[in-house]
């Protein structure tokens, strides 16, 4: 068994070959390594940190949505975010997928949907806008929310049209695609570049335009971004349109309804996909109708109405040689598999979870068995099952620990009042900073790009500081000691000095953010960002630690018992309070900006009974969005009882006691005109 001293060794090392190989890719446009071993490097590297989380580096392929801009290219910001997908591997995956939205759209016949399946081309993304029917800014993807202005490099490729006189254009519009090599052009400038992707990307990055056009790049379209004119109902009319406009579009898009049709198509495709001229990594699967996407809207970084089916995981054999325990942010005890290394689709994998004690009794994993192991592009290798066959005898059941490996303190099970049984997981019981591993990791929670986002202060250097009493707490980021810094190993002017710039800058913080940075358990993102709405600023917020009434959260649509439960646990710990009120006067936490536009400004709501043709999820999110606020209760802050069919006629008796309207689907249309 390696021991952390030699993985983080291995790590570092892959770090540094990554960086080198970007500036190469990005910068010089020159890469000097096959995008298969390019990807398998990244894979490799997002592995390391899923097994063993005191991983972390700014550089990590994990930080962003895609590459940074390159400082040689001006940046201009995406009207609409250009933002990645969700991944689906298996049938189980897709229905998942399938259920949510019809949950969401209240649809019955899951059949009913269409979805537009196009290949997923393994090329560089690119937003192209038109104004007036002319092509005048043409964008990279980057980080998905700003991207490279390379617009004279796309105007060399033929496929794009810079002017449109079709009468249906719209005057304003983002057409989005995707830029690549064909194969079979790439086989007479192969010399030259790693590989097709490789090509396009770097050619798209010269400085001169005249040098890209040498290449021969193509391009497909298959979205918009914005639109000013939006008439189209469909993705599939859209494409036709797309071409009508003189746009290239895949010849293999389809349209296809049901789950086992989009599983049997996948294995069809699957199978002459190396008979193409473009290389592809899957099927992107869109619901084709563009009302229901707009219906269906986003989640966190990606659309609720698509996801990419990515082709067949890889598997193989290895033994077990020790199962150890890590323990996460939340003090969640996860049992890794310690397995000898094996080679898996192209990338060597010495880990994989195991999940929870409940899964190793299951699946009777021991030390010393040999397994079969699964891994499915980036999803962490896990264990599928034993091979009986090669037991030997020799084999040890694993004990799971009753005490913390970290602080020893009592592991305990939450138990689950709704399904009337104790959680799969088992956690350190120990609060806040009490426990130096949970700890560590609420640090590097802290810091990480969707809370404070500090570059410079990656998980390892989170550890190292630990380790040298630098940071314990995370306030100690705002006061560190530069001077002692800068004398430590890998440390320079240059390094300290953009690590100061980026602590500086993000000591500006929305309230949402600052919530989620607390890493309270049970509040994600959209709870933060729901509790950022709820008190506004950060004065509100701050009250919790001195009156503590966290009963008035409970009329709050999304906050359950569970996660007032956690608030109140974190905020009953002294020392969370004393972090919270250390990290107010040195920050700016700036105020949430209210929508003052929406019909139902000021106005508060709650639902009950099955709604007509929208389900309760969506009723809300379009209650918020036009500016009206959701309640989980009937109380005398609540100004519309919206009742559908077979109400909760205590919740009606309810509010006619309180002088509270009651009103149908119809009427609360109405008020949303």
């Amino acid at each position: 068994m390696k021991s952390r001293n030699l993985i983080e060794k291995e790590y570092s090392i892959k770090i540094k070959e990554l960086k080198k190989y970007n500036k190469l890719y990005y910068d010089k446009s020159n890469p000097s390594i096959s995008d298969s071993d390019y990807d398998k490097l990244k894979k490799n590297i997002l592995e390391l940190e899923n097994n063993f989380e005191y991983l972390k580096s700014i550089d990590s392929p994990s930080t962003s949505i895609g590459a940074k801009p390159s400082k040689k290219f001006l940046k201009s910001k995406h009207r609409v975010k250009m933002l990645s997908l969700s991944n689906a591997f298996d049938f189980n995956d897709l229905k998942n997928f399938e259920k949510k939205i019809s949950n969401y759209l209240n649809i019955n016949n899951s059949n009913l949907i269409e979805y537009s399946v196009e290949p997923k081309i393994d090329g560089i993304s690119a937003s192209l806008t038109y104004k007036n029917k002319k092509f005048i800014l043409g964008l990279s993807r980057g980080d998905g929310i700003e991207g490279e202005v390379i617009t004279e490099n796309l105007r060399t490729i033929k496929d794009i049209p810079k002017v449109i006189n079709e009468k249906n254009f719209p005057e304003d519009i983002d057409i989005r695609g995707e830029v690549y090599i064909g194969k079979k052009d790439f086989e007479k400038i192969k010399d030259r570049f790693a590989n097709p992707r490789n090509a396009a990307s770097g050619s798209l990055r010269q400085k001169d335009p005249n040098e890209t056009k040498k290449i021969p790049l193509k391009f497909i379209a298959y979205t918009f971004g914005f639109c000013s004119d939006f008439k189209f109902k469909k993705q599939s009319e859209f494409l036709d349109i797309l071409k009508l406009w003189g746009f290239n579009i895949n010849d293999h898009n389809k349209v296809i309804s049901g789950v086992s049709n989009l599983v049997q198509n996948h294995q069809e495709f699957e199978n002459k996909r190396f008979d193409l001229n473009f290389d592809v990594d899957g099927l992107v699967y869109k619901i084709n109708d563009l009302d229901l996407q707009k219906r269906l809207g986003f989640i966190a970084n990606a659309p609720r109405w698509a996801i990419a089916h990515k082709f067949s995981a890889d598997s193989s054999f290895s033994k077990i040689l020790n199962i150890e325990i890590q323990i996460g942010r939340t003090g969640a005890l996860t049992p890794v598999a310690k397995i000898k290394p094996v080679n898996i689709g192209g990338v060597v994998v010495s880990n994989a979870t195991l999940h929870n004690e409940e899964e190793i009794i299951r699946k009777d994993i021991r030390i010393g068995d040999t397994v079969k192991v699964e891994r499915a592009g980036d999803v962490i290798p896990h264990v599928l099952s034993v091979d009986l066959k090669k037991r030997s005898g020799q084999e040890k059941k694993f004990s799971f620990p009753k005490q913390c490996p970290s602080c020893r303190s009592k592991v305990i099970k939450d138990y689950n009042k709704i399904t009337k049984k104790y959680d799969a997981v088992q956690r350190c019981s120990s609060e806040g900073y009490k426990c130096e591993k949970i700890a560590i990791e609420k640090i590097k929670h802290f810091v990480s790009k969707d809370a404070f986002n500090i570059e410079g202060l990656g998980k390892k250097v989170v550890e190292k500081f630990w380790d040298l009493k630098i940071i314990k707490l995370p306030f100690d980021i705002f006061s560190l000691n530069y001077s002692k810094i800068v004398k430590l190993e890998g440390w320079g002017e240059l390094s300290v000095n953009n690590l100061k710039k980026s602590i500086e800058k993000s000591k500006v913080i929305n309230l949402d953010k600052f919530i989620f940075s607390l890493g309270i358990r049970h509040i994600g993102q959209e709870n933060a960002k729901l509790l950022s709405e709820y008190f506004l600023n950060i004065e509100s917020f701050r009250k919790l630690t001195e009156n503590f009434n966290f009963n008035s959260l409970s009329s709050l649509d999304g906050m359950g018992e569970t996660q007032i439960k956690s608030l109140k646990n974190f905020f009953y710990d002294k020392i969370n309070v004393n972090v919270v009120n250390k990290l107010i006067p040195i920050l700016e936490i700036e105020k949430v900006e209210q929508n003052k536009k929406g019909k139902l400004k000021n106005k508060t709501f709650m639902f009950t009974g099955k709604l007509l043709n929208i389900s309760r999820a969506e009723a809300k999110s379009l209650t918020e969005k036009n500016s009206g606020k959701i309640l989980n209760n009937v109380n005398k802050k609540l100004d519309y009882l919206v009742i559908g069919e077979k109400p909760t006629t205590k919740k009606i008796k309810q509010a006619r006691d309180l002088n509270i309207k009651v009103i149908s689907q119809a009427e609360w249309r109405k008020l949303l005109n």
